[in-house]
């Protein structure tokens, strides 16, 4: 088969589909009008989420036998259709669950003992040992809300610790040995720690607001390292100037372009006084001392990146075989 590469990768997704018998082109620069162009010369896409992969692009290119997208989620993907037109889809999280994992935790324990906040008060010279005093992790309750593949790396992580790890899934029976699943109300009364583990659907869009927040019996610790959009971020800055929310670890943002490769769709963020740039919420949420943000890197380790592309490979070749040399 012939195969688009639209975004770059490690080196090893192509050369195992080469080593396969298949043929890569590098369409690294090639915009989504070029690819719609030239949809005759391959058999396959590879993208992880420069451009969107619609009814339109599935119509344009009837050659198409797959999309592969390396990551996680298919948001960029018009899954439905493309299914309807026998497309084939892969995704790959299992190649960055335990990064995320890691990623959630050392979140989690950096807000817990106020890391971020000591560090630069540290290096501007404050001492302030009392203000910065942290709590322990034992003795509280996680909530994972999703429990696939990231929700059960997390959990994994977790069995080191003398917390109880509970989760709330759509799907029933996908608790395990690491947590035990509950109903929503036993969800929202136990939960001292909020873990998103979501897609971003219809469904979860904005699902962190301020109704979702008022549910909860007591006051708790966020993290999400699931999709920005799940979360109305002005909500969630009331909630912790309440403290409703006692603190939130966010590695993706409301704001993010949807290409995950900058922080706002029409402007590059450059700086706070750009304010026109920066929505009032995120200025807001930008300051709290209780705040731990990170641009969209939780599953973007050395390891993953590598991990992802052999996935990847892997399903491509497992599904179509390796070609004829």
């Amino acid at each position: 088969m012939i195969i688009l590469h639209a975004d770059t990768n490690h080196p090893n997704l192509m050369k195992l589909l080469a080593d396969a018998g298949h043929h890569n082109i590098e369409g690294f620069n090639q915009t989504r009008e070029e690819t719609i162009q030239n949809q005759h010369l391959y058999d396959g896409i590879v993208i992880r989420s420069r451009y969107t992969i619609d009814k339109d692009f599935i119509d344009a290119t009837p050659n198409l036998k797959f999309i592969a997208r390396v990551g996680a989620g298919l948001e960029n993907i018009d899954v439905e259709y493309a299914k309807k037109r026998g497309v084939k889809l892969f995704s790959a999280p299992e190649g960055n669950r335990n990064a995320v994992g890691e990623h959630s935790l050392g979140m989690l324990l950096s807000l817990f003992n106020k890391l971020n906040k000591a560090d630069r008060e540290v290096r501007e010279g404050l001492w302030a040992r009392e203000d910065n005093r942290g709590i322990e992790l034992d003795g509280k309750t996680v909530g994972l809300l999703g429990y696939g593949n990231m929700g059960k790396a997390f959990a994994k992580k977790l069995r080191g610790f003398d917390v109880e790890v509970i989760c709330y899934d759509i799907k029933e029976d996908v608790d395990d040995s690491n947590a035990t699943q509950v109903s929503w109300e036993e969800f929202t009364n136990k939960c001292d720690v909020v873990s998103l583990h979501v897609p971003w659907t219809e469904v979860t869009n904005k699902m962190v607001n301020a109704d979702f927040i008022s549910q909860f019996a007591k006051p708790f610790w966020f993290i999400n390292t699931s999709r920005g959009k799940n979360v109305v971020t002005e909500d969630l800055v009331a909630a912790l100037q309440s403290k409703k929310v006692l603190g939130a670890g966010l590695d993706v943002l409301e704001y993010e372009k949807s290409s995950f490769e900058s922080l706002f769709a029409n402007k590059k963020y450059v700086a706070v006084s750009a304010a026109e740039a920066v929505p009032k919420a995120m200025q807001e949420l930008m300051f709290m001392p209780n705040t731990i943000l990170s641009p969209h890197i939780a599953g973007w380790t050395v390891e993953s990146n590598k991990r992802l592309a052999e996935v990847i490979a892997n399903k491509i070749i497992e599904e179509f075989g390796e070609a004829e040399k």
